[in-house]
């Protein structure tokens, strides 16, 4: 039960249909935080007290201002399958690419400035900037691009390395305790649970502003 002197923290994710999404999502309920889901379809989630679906368009500033109006914060996994987004001028796509990406935070970071809101967390691809051997210039450049454009805004950001996620985790897994999980997902649903605590503690605790950072598992289950 909330004490009714408790700040309500409301989150807005985009991609909770990803394993981390499931993650944060889980440890944002836990924590009795309210998650709005940004989704192409409203029945992908099943209902659970804290946790609200709506559409949204995240290519479309005027569309991410409407999302995100009246949240605490925003997470936005840039990596994550099933990104909801309508604009005729972006492909299609099951995870978009290196300059979709850009798209999306340049409409993001104009949303979130016009709606008011400051705080972001961005997951991606970022370990291209701490990492010259990685060759992929055009992930580079566009990671580049997107911290360029994060610094030159008024948003408290962080940056945060994707962890590596694995199909079949969703938010049943990361809700409840089991012993009978299938083969091969204890690992990933540890690692993943240490991110998504990681990324709640850095809300809590306003940590990291206007940084990079990566999440490392500090001991194996």
């Amino acid at each position: 039960m909330k004490n009714a002197e408790t700040p309500v923290v409301k989150v807005v994710l985009y991609g909770a249909m990803s394993s981390l999404g499931s993650a944060l999502m889980a440890e944002m309920l836990r924590r009795q935080h309210e998650v709005i889901a940004i989704l192409d379809d409203l029945t992908a989630l099943a209902p659970r007290p804290g946790l609200r679906a709506k559409t949204g368009d995240l290519f479309d500033a005027e569309r991410v201002k409407q999302s995100v109006a009246g949240s605490s914060a925003v997470i936005c996994l840039l990596d994550a399958p099933g990104l909801p987004f309508n604009s005729e001028h972006v492909e299609k796509t099951i995870v978009p690419g290196p300059v979709e990406q850009v798209l999306a935070v340049d409409a993001l970071i104009a949303g979130m400035q016009a709606a008011g809101i400051a705080r972001l967390f961005l997951v991606g691809d970022f370990e291209v900037l701490d990492d010259p051997e990685i060759e992929d210039q055009l992930e580079r450049h566009a990671a580049e691009e997107i911290r360029e454009a994060l610094q030159s805004s008024a948003l408290h950001w962080t940056l945060v390395n994707a962890p590596r996620g694995v199909p079949g985790l969703t938010i049943e897994h990361f809700s409840q305790v089991s012993s009978s999980l299938e083969p091969g997902l204890a690992e990933p649903l540890t690692r993943l649970n240490r991110v998504a605590v990681g990324i709640a503690d850095e809300l809590h605790l306003n940590l990291h502003i206007g940084e990079h950072v990566n999440f490392i598992a500090t001991s194996e289950p």
